[in-house]
């Protein structure tokens, strides 16, 4: 079964108001069946969520929904929210935050998701903390998601995908990529950029003039610099979990990195993954096969 992945940071409701129609114009033009949308506005007055899947035929739930709780600065900064193809159920929400009144209104949605002819998926929409010094809150977040993994995978492999605000060569990817241990515990997922994408695939570069506005504030450094910060993350078939599946990483690239009639859709990019998942008992003979050498 081939699926499409998207994860993209609408980036909540600043500047041009047109830019909520180009995103939606381009939704229903990619066709995705599992996306994840970060600093995503829903309140009284706006549902941005609504607006971005309209006539998209996919099936969103903001953090607002299930959270229960209101939180601080998501009237601005908006929250995580997913959409899928087919209906899903969310199995966890986690508010990341270290202090109650944190500047980090964005939570971890977890929904389980039933792919026709595929099986079940566990699907993880996120935003980590933005801080540049935020390192080391990052790592406490970073394990937190495989924390959520173990606690409610499938049979098919993980996927994780959202805003992570880390370059490659940071801690908390390197632990999610199985290049070093945090708190004593170790993952391995497989990043789709460094497995199919061409290029830097930066996603937060100075050559998207919402950014370079930004960065002149926040980095203060002449021309800014490019980063990539957005990801999907893919579980790996191991010994007693997902052993008689796959997920094969096809095709990664960057989305959402023109500007339609003068109007650039976000200040972030986003990322656009095509998979081949499924049940795939020749993998789990091999594996056995492999293990018991």
């Amino acid at each position: 079964m081939r699926a499409r992945i998207l994860t993209l940071n609408v980036y909540n409701l600043e500047g041009d108001p047109r830019r909520q129609e180009v995103i939606n114009a381009e939704l229903r033009r990619l066709s995705p069946d599992l996306v994840s949308l970060q600093e995503v506005v829903r309140t009284d007055e706006h549902d941005q969520l609504e607006a971005l899947l309209r006539g998209t035929d996919l099936h969103g739930t903001h953090q607002a929904d299930v959270l229960g709780y209101p939180m601080p600065w998501s009237e601005r900064f908006g929250g995580t929210a997913l959409a899928t193809r087919w209906p899903h159920r969310i199995v966890e929400v986690l508010d990341h935050r270290a202090e109650a009144d944190a500047l980090q209104p964005w939570c971890t949605l977890a929904a389980v998701v039933e792919i026709p002819d595929a099986g079940e998926v566990l699907f993880v929409a996120t935003t980590l903390n933005a801080s540049f010094a935020g390192a080391a809150a990052r790592e406490r977040e970073a394990v937190a998601l495989t924390e959520i993994d173990d606690r409610h995978r499938r049979d098919l492999p993980t996927i994780i995908a959202g805003d992570l605000n880390s370059v490659p060569e940071s801690s908390s990817i390197r632990y999610l990529t199985g290049r070093q241990a945090l708190e004593g515990r170790s993952a391995f997922f497989h990043d789709a950029w460094a497995v199919a994408g061409e290029g830097p695939g930066h996603t937060w570069t100075p050559e998207n003039p919402l950014v370079s506005s930004l960065q002149d504030v926040i980095v203060r450094q002449p021309g800014g610099l490019p980063y990539r910060i957005d990801y999907v993350l893919v579980g790996f078939v191991q010994h007693g979990a997902h052993a008689g599946s796959r997920c094969r990483i096809e095709e990664a690239s960057v989305a959402f990195d023109q500007p339609v009639d003068g109007v650039w859709p976000s200040d972030h990019f986003g990322v656009l993954v095509d998979v081949d998942l499924g049940p795939d008992p020749s993998a789990a003979a091999a594996l056995e096969r492999l293990l018991s050498r």
